[in-house]
């Protein structure tokens, strides 16, 4: 059976507008089949609420008013707020929490005739790898239900993957749409810093927090990209510079077989990566060298001290945004009779949040306070600036840094989560480019032992044009995505 993408489904319902009661009717059979096991979701919208909706969309389909994702079953993260539809980060402090508006890009997919078909799992709050770190449970991933599928966005990765959406939103502050991307043989994109709007992302880390796709293939993450980047007046972040249309750029780009110069830092494929990851990630080189890619190695120490750096300032700007929930204005709510203020704020936070989120509010807490800032918070944001223009000299020089998307193999379920230090070394790859701001994708590579392995390709600033065109052609060299695991079809 062939694996649906978002593009082969959206024309297969422009021109049989009928078929897409078929479709919802299939997605829900196969969610009650497989959510059981894989719980990549926490709120599933009834299937009665799709169907009328859908029959919204037909109308407009048979009148020739649809929009660009006409039919298309989205699943979004539960940390982008969606009126009307339970938004949790899947912690306590926010499990009955029904936002009265919806994010910006929720707004852009509905406008453009999407359909939202549920909030996906995540870790508590974006603070995680594996997607275990959630207060209702953990999900797993479909390639192999003992390990885990990545985090923090591992619900939207797995919703796609097992085919129980079409595409799905994630947020990325160190890695988190790639990373579970890249455990679930799905393509995952961190678009630039300011490209797509934040407005109703709830934060983590406000500097380097970005909405982004996860979808089966290349063209398929240029489709949502068209629709939910772009300028918005709720974000004084959001730059929005479009330079093209993304789905025209990257039909252009496999059709045209676009040639690149790609860079390896010689530190992002050492300390800490798998010997059989690095052994693949060579295999792909040589595949692109093969197919007229020029492939360079350097050596950028500062490299080495990027994960640091990010959980440093992660730490600090979570502290400063998660202060807000104390059970008075935000968050879980006690009676208050005869309690002093900081009894009502020490229960409520102790209650609402997990043991990752509290360690992390503590260290950042800690490097904020007055007599570490300097040691620690401003020594990190100078570390930032001197990576980002390390980056940004490379970038003059070459068109692409490539890298594994994630220097092991999916985990098994609770390998890494007893260790911290363990759990944060698997970022290694990643933060980089939140740390500079960089927009960088994730496509499946290969296969070992049947669990899927990513490559991760960081280009300039807006420059998705061209790094969506060269991703598509890589794509189509490594001839492994779109695909599904064959139980869920």
């Amino acid at each position: 059976m062939e694996v649906p993408t978002l593009a082969s489904v959206i024309e297969e319902i422009r021109s049989r507008p009928k078929l897409l009661t078929e479709y919802i009717e299939e997605i829900y059979e196969r969610i009650n089949r497989v959510e059981p096991i894989l719980r990549a979701y926490i709120t599933i919208r009834p299937k009665e609420e799709v169907l009328r909706d859908a029959k919204v969309v037909i109308e407009k389909l048979r009148s020739g008013e649809a929009g660009k994702l006409a039919g298309a079953l989205v699943a979004i993260k539960d940390n982008i707020v969606t009126k009307g539809l339970r938004t949790t980060c899947a912690s306590r402090m926010l499990k009955d929490f029904i936002p009265p508006y919806n994010a910006t890009v929720v707004e852009r997919l509905l406008s453009n005739d999407a359909i939202i078909i549920g909030k996906t799992n995540m870790d508590e709050f974006a603070m995680g790898s594996t997607t275990e770190n959630s207060a209702f449970y953990p999900t797993r991933n479909p390639w192999d239900t003992n390990r885990v599928p990545g985090g923090s966005s591992g619900g939207s990765a797995v919703a796609v993957s097992a085919l129980e959406a079409l595409a799905s939103l994630g947020s990325d502050t160190g890695g988190s749409v790639r990373a579970p991307a890249a455990f679930t043989a799905t393509v995952g994109l961190k678009p630039t810093y300011g490209l797509v709007s934040r407005y109703g992302l709830i934060a983590y880390a406000s500097s380097m927090d970005q909405i982004g796709p996860i979808c089966r293939s290349v063209v398929d993450t240029a489709l949502i990209l068209d629709v939910i980047a772009g300028k918005d007046g709720k974000d004084a972040t959001c730059i929005g510079v479009r330079k093209c249309n993304y789905v025209d750029e990257v039909r252009e780009g496999i059709n045209d077989g676009v040639k690149a110069k790609l860079v390896v830092i010689e530190e992002m494929v050492s300390e800490g990566v798998e010997p059989v990851i690095k052994a693949s990630f060579e295999r792909t080189l040589r595949k692109l060298e093969a197919n007229g890619f020029s492939v360079s190695w350097v050596s950028e120490q500062i490299i080495k001290y990027s994960l640091p750096a990010y959980y440093i300032i992660a730490m600090g700007e979570a502290s400063s945004n998660l202060a807000r929930y104390d059970g008075l204005r935000y968050g879980l709510h006690h009676s208050v009779e005869g309690l002093s203020w900081y009894e009502v704020f020490s229960k409520v936070r102790s209650e609402g949040f997990g043991r990752e989120v509290k360690r992390r509010i503590l260290v950042g807490t800690y490097v904020l306070s007055a007599g570490y800032y300097d040691a620690y918070y401003l020594r990190a944001s100078k570390v930032r600036r001197v990576i980002r223009d390390r980056l940004k000299d490379l970038l003059r020089r070459y068109d692409f840094i490539v890298s594994p998307t994630m220097p092991v193999l999916p985990p098994k379920l609770g390998e890494r989560i007893v260790d911290p230090l363990k759990l944060y070394a698997i970022d290694v790859e990643t933060v980089v480019a939140n740390l500079a701001g960089l927009p960088a994708i994730s496509v499946p590579s290969d296969f070992i032992s049947n669990l899927p392995v990513g490559f991760q390709i960081m280009g300039d600033e807006f420059s998705e044009c061209y790094l969506l065109k060269v991703s598509a052609f890589i794509e189509s060299i490594l001839k492994v995505s779109p695909t599904a695991p064959s139980w869920v079809m």
